[in-house]
């Protein structure tokens, strides 16, 4: 294997995506292999932890989770605080993420329409309020969670925000983070990052 290789579903949102714009942002040539959906099961025994992603590196053992693949290009790339309170704070968004993801995934498979549109209006109304709260009380002066440079913890809050405003997931407002103006404006800054730009447009998430 002569390049890293990122490993996950061919899906331009998620955890997947925050780990390949960080390799994209560090400079590092990597093959960004993109799983079908059909083909994860025959997959998914061979997998560390039986998820993606996973990245691979010459010489190593397979690295899983989205934040211990996060946490790893940062160090290496200055994309992660070097201070270790700084870095552990950054690392508690990072999981706050997470939580967030967990808490939606259930409803993500209720496939009667009348109990997903129940279940996503709550969500949005209690755990999204509250979690978008939470965040916005960590956040400073900005633009970005340690003042003025992009790291790997911004790009995590930027995926999870962009994936429950732009209207992808139903019955979640688009509003739904409007009572946190540094988390948007985060969202913003992130957003507008010439890296961030040159890889969505690169590949069209």
């Amino acid at each position: 294997m002569s390049r890293p290789r990122l490993i996950y579903f061919d899906f331009a949102g998620s955890r997947g995506e925050e780990c390949r714009i960080a390799l994209h942002l560090a400079g590092i040539d990597f093959e960004d292999v993109r799983i079908k959906s059909a083909d994860w099961p025959t997959m998914k025994a061979d997998m560390p932890f039986g998820a993606m992603p996973v990245l691979e590196l010459a010489g190593k053992a397979p690295l899983a989770h989205s934040n211990a693949i996060l946490v790893f290009i940062g160090r290496q790339h200055r994309l992660h605080p070097a201070d270790a309170f700084e870095a552990a704070r950054h690392e508690s968004l990072m999981c706050a993420v997470e939580e967030l993801r967990h808490t939606i995934t259930p409803t993500l498979r209720i496939t009667d329409p009348e109990q997903k549109r129940q279940a996503r209006e709550a969500l949005a109304a209690n755990e999204l309020s509250t979690w978008g709260s939470q965040v916005e009380r960590q956040l400073g002066d900005g633009p970005f969670i340690g003042g003025a440079t992009l790291q790997v913890a911004d790009l995590k809050l930027y995926m999870v925000v962009r994936w429950l405003t732009t209207g992808i997931l139903d019955h979640v407002p688009t509003t739904v983070f409007d009572h946190c103006p540094k988390l948007l404006r985060l969202y913003g800054a992130v957003g507008d990052h010439v890296g961030v730009k040159a890889w969505l447009a690169k590949t069209k998430g």
